[in-house]
Formats: structure tokens, sequence, C-alpha cells
């Protein structure tokens, strides 16, 4: 049994180092539903986008009458950093990209 154990291990491991972890630059096209374009090669929902609170609208009210916002969250144009999650089903909004 031991032997089965140990083939096991290795074959989750070679399946698993199949799709490591990489850094990818996306383009925020809609923002309700989100959708993100990846080097125009593929469009990812909503569904496959892990995003921070630091990246979603935030307002504060201030009187009935008057709302300040805070954060404006994520926009269609915004280009993104992103991490590819191990397994490549999941990415990670790291933050916005800016140029000087």
């Amino acid at each position: 049994m031991a032997l089965l154990d140990t083939i096991k291990k290795a074959g989750a491991a070679a399946h698993a180092a199949g799709n490591p972890m990489a850094v990818m630059v996306g383009k925020v096209t809609k923002t309700n539903p989100l959708e993100v374009n990846v080097d125009q090669r593929f469009t990812l929902s909503e569904d496959f986008l892990i995003v921070p609170e630091s990246l979603t609208r935030f307002e504060a009210t201030l009187s009935s009458s008057e709302r300040l916002v805070i954060r404006n969250g994520l926009e269609a144009g915004d280009t993104v950093l992103m991490l590819r999650v191990q397994g490549g089903q999941q990415f990670v909004v790291l933050d916005k990209v800016v140029k000087p």
C-alpha cells in the first residue's frame, strides 16, 4: 500500500505543477457584471475573479442628501495586475496599474 500512496502523491504533484501561478495584466471591459480581458486572448467573468475590498466602490453618507465617494472601484478601461491561482481556475486582482 505504501508504494501506491507514493505513486498517487507523485501524480498529484505532477498534475499541480502543470499550471503554476502566473502574473498577468488585464483590462477591465465591463463593470456590471465585472469582466476583464487578458492580452486580447480571453475574457474572464466575475465568477473567475477574486477582487479585494480595496478595489470596490465605497461611499459614505454625510447627510440625508449628501454622499461622498471614498473609492471609485474598478471602472471600464482600467488596467489591472492579476495573479493566476495554481490550477488556472481563479484570478486574484491585485491592484490597478497606473502610468505616470
